[in-house]
């Protein structure tokens, strides 16, 4: 069995911070690798690859059930907003403005794809709810995130990018690709079908990408230094007590809504869970490339490997139930 915390993709992630703490110098922005222009042809192939790879057909299979989508999306945008702002509130004057920045952010980013629909697979939940919510609340977030950051940038008196200049970038480096592989899907999408391993390492190498690009800028400017060990552990506090908010609110509210429990499962992965494959990616149009990404990303790299950790346990718990009362999974 793979442990979560030990694979290839989060050894690939400390290894980079290693070397950009060590030697920052090869991979901050404009030096002799160009990671700031590597990655964001990066992040567009990453994203028509995920257009090619979007099957309609499998979303509307889950399209009718508009009770569990109406519950995920108000999750992912609505009650994660609002615990951003109460905690960014109440922690401001305790950790750096990077931080909170970075803590918000986390909040407003979409579910992930890929994970979420492990997740409820492995659960024995509604995969095709899943299917349907993943890429929706992935579709939205593009919106959303930027309008959500934006505002929140302003309200707190941080001259932020203007907003059109931000819809711009994600237009060209998100949007454009995402709907031109698409477009394209009909004469590549059954060979990515058959060779899904080739988008998980392109996904997965440009986040490592960014990572290293924004650790390096950081530790260039001397922001580890700066702010020392108290403010990076209140943050991983912070981090793991949102995930462990979301994950009980998302079973309660769940339940009292009488979900059975094929739904309650896609709403509770779905609903709980947020995008680093987005999120750094995203970071990166938004924030540009400055000694402070590192920082602002931080918060969605710790969620991102608690959620797999901790929602990997529970979803083998699921697991264990239904097979103890027979019940099989709803299949794509």
């Amino acid at each position: 069995m793979r442990i979560p915390f030990l694979d290839g993709f989060l050894l690939s992630m400390l290894t980079a911070v290693a070397i950009a703490l060590a030697v920052p110098s090869i991979g901050t922005s404009g030096g002799v690798l160009h990671l700031d222009t590597v990655t964001a042809y990066g992040v567009a192939l990453v994203f028509l690859l995920s257009g090619a790879g979007l099957s309609v057909d499998k979303l509307k299979l889950g399209a009718a059930n508009w009770r569990l989508h109406l519950f995920v999306q108000l999750f992912t945008f609505g009650v994660f907003p609002l615990i951003g702002l109460l905690v960014t509130g109440l922690a401001a004057g305790h950790l750096p403005r990077e931080l909170l920045i970075g803590f918000f952010y986390l909040c407003v980013l979409p579910s992930t794809v890929s994970s979420s629909i492990a997740m409820t697979t492995m659960a024995r939940g509604n995969i095709a709810g899943a299917v349907f919510n993943a890429t929706l609340s992935s579709l939205i977030g593009m919106v959303l995130t930027p309008l959500y950051i934006s505002f929140w940038l302003h309200a707190s008196t941080t001259q932020g990018a203007p907003l059109s200049e931000q819809f711009l970038k994600i237009g060209e480096q998100l949007l454009l690709p995402f709907a031109v592989g698409q477009a394209l899907r009909p004469l590549v999408g059954n060979w990515l079908g058959r060779h899904k391993a080739i988008t998980s390492k392109v996904d997965r190498g440009v986040i490592v990408l960014i990572v290293f690009n924004s650790f390096c800028d950081a530790t260039a400017a001397g922001v580890w230094t700066r702010f020392g060990a108290e403010p990076l552990l209140l943050t991983a506090l912070l981090t793991g007590g949102l995930l462990a908010a979301v994950l009980l609110m998302t079973k309660l509210v769940a339940t009292r809504f009488a979900f059975d429990k094929e739904d309650e499962i896609a709403a509770v992965f779905c609903g709980s869970k947020k995008s680093l494959a987005t999120g750094a990616p995203m970071a990166a149009l938004i924030f540009g490339s400055s000694g402070s990404l590192g920082l602002i990303v931080l918060p969605i790299m710790l969620y991102h490997q608690m959620q797999l950790i901790v929602c990997s346990v529970i979803a083998r718990r699921y697991a264990e139930r239904s097979e103890a009362k027979g019940i099989n999974a709803t299949t794509v």
